[in-house]
């Protein structure tokens, strides 16, 4: 799987990439149909703590998928954009294997 890193008012991290493609590769062996993840970091300015961001969009056959997710740091928001996206793509395999 490709996967393609975008930063947003953050310094790129290795760490964060590497958490990243752990959980993704994982989502990979799982569901081999997905070919390519775009990853957004980005940090915003808000009145509560929930300013880190992680965007996923994974591109495969058919329409894409994508998931966000804010949290107080990038660790949490990785893991429940992640968890967003085993849901999606679960039903996008039910949906498949009724075909």
């Amino acid at each position: 799987m490709q996967i393609i890193y975008e930063y947003h008012d953050v310094s790129a991290s290795e760490r964060l990439e590497g958490m990243v493609k752990e959980k993704l590769e994982k989502l990979e062996a799982k569901y081999d149909f997905v070919h390519r993840a775009d990853v957004f970091f980005k940090k915003e300015n808000r009145s509560d703590d929930q300013e880190m961001f992680c965007d996923v969009r994974l591109s495969m056959p058919g329409p894409r998928i994508f998931a966000s997710s804010n949290a107080d740091s990038f660790e949490s928001a990785i893991s429940e954009t992640i968890r967003d996206l085993q849901d999606q793509l679960r039903k996008v395999k039910d949906k498949m294997s009724a075909h």
